[in-house]
C-alpha cells in the first residue's frame, strides 16, 4: 500500500516537472506546437538553405514556400525557390522563378548566376553566357564560382562539342553558401 502511494507520488511529481502536468494545453490547441512555442521559430529561408546544403531539395522547397508565406515573395525567396526547382529537375519552373526574382531586383547576383545555370541545362548557351557575364559584372568578378561558370559557358559557346569530364556549374545564394549542380554533360 505504501509502495503504491510512493509510486503514485513519484509519477505525479515527475509529470508536474515535465510541463503543465497533464492540464489543458497552454495555447488551447490539443496538438503539438508547429514550431512556435515559447521562443521564436526559425526562418523558413534559413531552414531551406540548410536543407539544400544537406541535399534535401524537396523539403527545402517546402521550407522556402513557408518563408514566402511568412515574409512575402521577396527576391531572396524567389531565387531560393528557383534554385530548389532546378535541383529537382524542374527547369521551366526554375527559369520562371529566377526571372521573376530579377524583375523584383535586377541587381541580385545569385539569381543571375542561377538563371545562367538553368539556361546551360536547357542548352541555351548564348543566353547563358550573357547571363553569366551580367552576374560576373554585378559581382565585380569577386566570385570564383561565377567566374568558373562563365568560363565553362564560353568554352561551350566556342565549341558546342566541348565537354569537360565532370562539368560542375555552381549555384550561389546570398551569404556564404554555395550549391553545386552536377551536370550530366
Amino acid at each position: 500500500m505504501i509502495k503504491s502511494r510512493l509510486t503514485a507520488l513519484f509519477l505525479s511529481t515527475l509529470l508536474a516537472a515535465c510541463g503543465n502536468a497533464g492540464g489543458p494545453p497552454l495555447d488551447g490547441n490539443p496538438y503539438a506546437p508547429a514550431g512556435r512555442g515559447r521562443g521564436e521559430s526559425v526562418d523558413g529561408l534559413t531552414v531551406g538553405h540548410r536543407l539544400m546544403a544537406a541535399g534535401q531539395h524537396e523539403l527545402a522547397l517546402k521550407a522556402y514556400l513557408q518563408a514566402a508565406a511568412e515574409r512575402g515573395v521577396t527576391v531572396d525567396v524567389l531565387s531560393a525557390l528557383g534554385s530548389a526547382n532546378l535541383h529537382l529537375g524542374r527547369l521551366g519552373q526554375a527559369e520562371l522563378l529566377l526571372r521573376r526574382a530579377l524583375e523584383v531586383d535586377e541587381t541580385f547576383v545569385p539569381a543571375w548566376n542561377n538563371l545562367g545555370v538553368v539556361l546551360m541545362e536547357q542548352d541555351k548557351i548564348g543566353e547563358a553566357v550573357e547571363t553569366f557575364k551580367r552576374a560576373f559584372a554585378l559581382d565585380s568578378g569577386e566570385s570564383a564560382q561565377i567566374r568558373e561558370n562563365l568560363r565553362l559557358a564560353l568554352a561551350k559557346l566556342r565549341n558546342p562539342a566541348y565537354s569537360e569530364p565532370d562539368t560542375n556549374f555552381a549555384l550561389v545564394r546570398r551569404g556564404n553558401g554555395e550549391y553545386l549542380l552536377l551536370s550530366e554533360r
